[in-house]
């Protein structure tokens, strides 16, 4: 099987880590030799995260470069934008359509891009683009809007929801398994 490379894209606090944590579980769970490497930035002023993940038969680097990406999952929309020169031709971006105001927006030293989608989708790439806060606050909280990705991104994935719930389960702390299996639902399309 040939190498599948997935980018977990967004901005600190949207729980990219988590999402990178329990796919590398289950592609494990499913016997892939999985890589997964996280690039943190400015991640606890609201910077730019970074998840790498990339599974097959036998990978050797975790490091996704230009061009090369399967997938890009990004949980604000502007990040989606800035990783696409990632995707290789035939890949897809799948992405939450909030928009999270950067350092230098929140400052007035620079606007929010307009249209931003838009533009990608003009440029040719393939983009899933969908709202993931409104289903993340159905599921009970704001902080779910990974999970809710996750789901989304299960359909596009071969591997059946009956593994992903069970990889959720090894992953989310009790305490919060309910709501992130309500999220994953509302994700997943159900």
């Amino acid at each position: 099987m040939k190498t599948t490379s997935i980018m977990i894209v967004g901005v600190g606090g949207q729980g990219s880590l988590l999402a990178s944590k329990l796919l590398g579980n289950l592609l494990t769970e499913e016997g892939y030799d999985v890589k997964v490497s996280e690039v943190h930035g400015m991640s606890q002023r609201g910077g730019s995260v970074v998840t790498y993940v990339r599974y097959g038969d036998r990978v050797y680097s975790p490091i996704v470069t230009e061009g090369e990406c399967d997938f890009i999952i990004s949980f604000e929309k502007l990040e989606g934008a800035r990783y696409a020169g990632c995707l290789r031709k035939g890949g897809k971006i799948i992405v939450n359509t909030q928009q999270i105001d950067p350092m230098p927006v929140i400052t007035g030293a620079a606007e929010y891009p307009e249209n931003v989608l838009e533009e990608l989708k003009a440029r040719g790439f393939d983009i899933d683009d969908f709202d993931a806060l409104t289903p993340a606050l159905e599921a009970g909280s704001a902080k779910s809007v990974n999970i809710v990705l996750m789901g989304h991104f299960a359909r596009h994935s071969g591997i059946p929801k009956e593994k992903w719930l069970a990889a959720l389960e090894k992953t989310v702390p009790a305490r919060f398994l309910e709501m992130n299996r309500k999220a994953f639902d509302l994700g997943y399309g159900e």
